[in-house]
């Protein structure tokens, strides 16, 4: 692969193997690959060598626990060391990873699970008690490892790796199986996007590209395991291009984040926008942290407040530098360094992706003109499909273009300019939430008849969940019948999830053919709040 733009080629190998073809190779050198920083703020730091030992005694685990190539595994482990090795055993032995969220309930997981036809589980002690209450309907899932503890009915992974023979894994082929992700979905189950090994390759162009990353740069993209954000942006660009990652256990704290910014010697950042935010309203910013490691920043969730850039560019010099992507692929247009940054516009394609505006006709609109981003042809960076749902992929296909749902105008100088999402999925701080897995929480509760779910505008989460319920007769609205819809929420899906907002109405708007018209709930909150949508950016 290239790194010009009008040279551009991805020149993905046949037969490559991230596990094998980066970390192996990196572990050749003795320099540090991971500054691990512990809940507690300890730090330890490991080498490429000591990683690529650890994934490789991982694989042997798995194998001798019965995972073979091809077969699927969920994983639901918290941003620590143990992440990272168990992912890359899985590329390494050939397996089929479907990474899920800490947050994520026994509901969820077992959809996951059983769609995904999963043979096995790895998870922590922390959050096992969700698989154990799924456990009886789980078809086809074998095995259950835990790491970080013990448990009845799981096999504890820690004693195992302590006397495992390191095992350099399975040969793997580009167009095999690497990951199944899970996306939101807005009136239908989540769909699994495929990724081919071929995307974990093409990573190392957004790491290059867009990150800007060098071997002696020392990267944090503070994204929680189970995303796609943190399969490109912590486990595949960095080391795709030869650069050290921190990952961090805690969760976002304001001052400990610049704290740790300062003291860990961070050279590149990618932060979501949730967390810039916050972090602008800090009084004295740019006096009272000083950051002169810092080089280099970049917003991936959802577009960036211009004030917020501003902000930071004020106190440390700095642009952040948007992205755009989904889940189905990667870094389609971006704010790229050394490019002239238009506050407010999406950027440029990227390199390797022939990226439009198009009509519905699949015709390119004219400059100015509102229409749908697509990608043409098969980037390797573009999922392969949605698992057992050929409908579904069929339908994301405009002729040679792939449809992203997301709706944008070019201006004259090929600057993209986000306008809407042409779906429903509501982007709120770092996460892509369905109103359907809200809506269908809220139904389970017995005074709920009717409910809709749309993002209303928030000055800090870009989007905030609200929920527009209609009650069973014999129910009456109330602050308390609230605050018991949002614990409802928490419990029966993951909390991230719940209803921040609970309004109550006598019924919803619907079309002729009885379907919830959402569009008109989010308009009347853009009005009232007079704010703008937010985006399906990376």
């Amino acid at each position: 692969m290239t790194e010009s733009a009008a040279a551009f080629t991805w020149d993905v190998p046949a037969g490559f193997n991230f596990a094998r073809d980066v970390v192996d190779a990196l572990a050749r050198d003795d320099r540090r690959g991971l500054l691990f920083v512990d809940a507690a703020g300890g730090r330890r730091d490991y080498t490429f060598a000591q990683i690529a030992e650890q994934s490789k005694r991982w694989a042997a685990v798995l194998r001798d626990a019965g995972v073979r190539k091809g077969d699927r595994v969920v994983v639901v482990l918290p941003k620590i060391p143990d992440w990272l090795f168990c992912m890359t055993a899985l590329l390494r032995m050939g397996a089929v990873a479907v990474p899920s969220a800490e947050q994520l309930r026994a509901k969820d997981l077992l959809y996951r699970a059983n769609h995904s036809g999963a043979i096995a589980v790895v998870a922590h002690a922390s959050n096992a008690a969700e698989f154990d209450a799924m456990r009886p309907d789980a078809e086809t899932v074998k095995t259950y490892l835990i790491a970080a503890g013990a448990r009845d009915g799981w096999t504890a992974v820690d004693p195992l790796l302590a006397t495992a023979q390191p095992w350099d894994g399975e040969q793997t082929r580009a167009d095999d199986m690497a990951y199944i992700v899970y996306t939101s979905g807005t009136t239908k189950d989540p769909k699994g996007v495929v990724h081919s090994v071929a995307y974990t390759f093409a990573k190392r162009m957004q790491a290059a590209i867009w990150f800007d990353v060098k071997r002696d740069d020392l990267v944090w993209c503070t994204a929680g395991t189970g995303w796609a954000k943190s399969l490109w942006n912590v486990l595949l660009g960095p080391w795709s291009c030869g650069a050290p990652i921190v990952l961090h256990e805690g969760g976002f704290v304001p001052e400990e984040r610049m704290d740790m910014l300062r003291d860990l010697g961070v050279t590149v950042l990618c932060s979501a926008p949730t967390e810039y935010r916050l972090l602008a309203k800090l009084p004295d910013l740019g006096e009272r942290w000083k950051l002169p490691k810092l080089r280099h920043c970049v917003s991936a969730g959802e577009p960036l407040n211009p004030e917020v850039i501003e902000l930071w560019k004020k106190a440390f010099g700095l642009t952040i530098l948007d992205g755009y992507g989904q889940t189905e692929n990667t870094l389609l247009v971006a704010n790229r360094p050394g490019t002239d940054v238009r506050p407010g516009s999406m950027g440029k394609p990227t390199p390797g992706h022939d990226v439009a505006v198009v009509d519905e006709n699949g015709n390119l609109c004219e400059p100015g003109d509102v229409g749908d981003i697509a990608l043409r042809g098969d980037p390797p960076s573009l999922f392969r499909g949605y698992y057992k749902n050929d409908d579904e992929t069929a339908s994301s296909r405009r002729g040679e273009w792939y449809l992203t749902g997301d709706r944008a105008q070019v201006d004259d100088d090929g600057y993209f300019w986000f306008v809407g999402r042409a779906d429903d999925v509501i982007s709120s701080g770092a996460y892509r939430i369905g109103p359907f897995e809200v809506e269908s929480a809220l139904l389970e509760h017995p005074a709920v008849m009717e409910s809709a779910v749309v993002g209303s505008p928030d000055p800090d989460r870009g989007n905030i969940v609200k929920a527009f319920v209609v009650l069973r007769p014999g129910h009456e609205a109330s602050d308390a019948l609230a605050r018991e819809l949002q614990e409802h929420c928490k419990r029966v899906t993951a909390p991230y999830k719940y209803p921040r907002d609970v309004e109550f109405v006598a019924e919803l708007p619907k079309t002729r053919s009885g379907k919830i018209r959402r569009v008109e709930l989010r308009q009347a909150e853009l009005r009232k709040k007079g704010a703008t949508a937010a985006s399906g950016f990376v």
